[in-house]
């Protein structure tokens, strides 16, 4: 089965965790999600609506009809689906390379259950090759790139991309996370991050794993 083919699998399976009617489902960014989305227009009489990790995605259920509600109003949600660019083996996760990383952070922390999507070229044993996204504020990009470098990265500007929330991406190269938490918890720290793409402290509670033959592994 081609990439597409296997996001598309993921994606359609994950709508197994929409189990109630007038849920409010969170949503994330991607194109694994974008087939989760196509899958809840089949069934969006029984939503109540969606809160939405970005524009992109805003747009899209706005596309299909399906209302979207602002965080603060829906208040703590029963679940969120998004996928990952990296997650491994206790469910922990590299996000952001669509550079929704903080709205993505902020719902996934709201939610009880967060079931991350994927297929299985994103299923790894150590985080750190594909390169970390730390979202900074702009005036703070020069600095933050600094002190990352003094964790032993080599970050990169993501030139010509501005998130949703106005702010810059520097992408970290050359990482071999062996603690997630710890590190995430350290580039929190510095001053001028908004946040960064480690889904660590907040990891997924399920993953829904695409493999190449067709077959669809659930992780918990």
């Amino acid at each position: 089965m081609t990439q597409d083919e296997l996001k598309k699998l993921a994606g359609t399976f994950a709508l197994k965790y929409v189990d109630q009617d007038d849920m409010i489902v969170g949503v994330g960014t991607g194109s694994t999600v974008k087939y989760f989305i196509d899958g809840l227009a089949t069934i969006k009489e029984r939503l109540q609506g969606c809160v939405s990790s970005s524009e992109q995605s805003t747009k899209l259920l706005k596309q299909y009809g399906i209302p979207v509600f602002d965080l603060n109003g829906a208040g703590s949600l029963d679940l969120y689906i998004d996928g990952a660019d990296e997650i491994n083996h206790d469910l922990k996760m590299i996000k952001g390379g669509g550079a929704a990383l903080t709205r993505e952070k902020i719902i996934a922390a709201a939610s009880r259950k967060f079931v991350c999507i994927a297929d299985e070229s994103k299923y790894v044993s150590l985080l750190g090759e594909f390169p970390l996204p730390v979202e900074v504020i702009p005036m703070a990009r020069s600095y933050v790139a600094r002190e990352l470098v003094k964790l032993g990265g080599t970050p990169v500007w993501r030139e010509g991309v501005v998130t949703d929330n106005g702010n810059w991406i520097l992408d970290v190269h050359n990482l071999k996370i062996l603690n997630p938490v710890e590190l995430e918890q350290k580039i929190n720290n510095i001053v001028g991050v908004v946040t960064n793409g480690l889904f660590a402290m907040r990891g997924a509670n399920e993953l829904v794993l695409a493999r190449a033959n067709g077959q669809i592994d659930v992780f918990k």
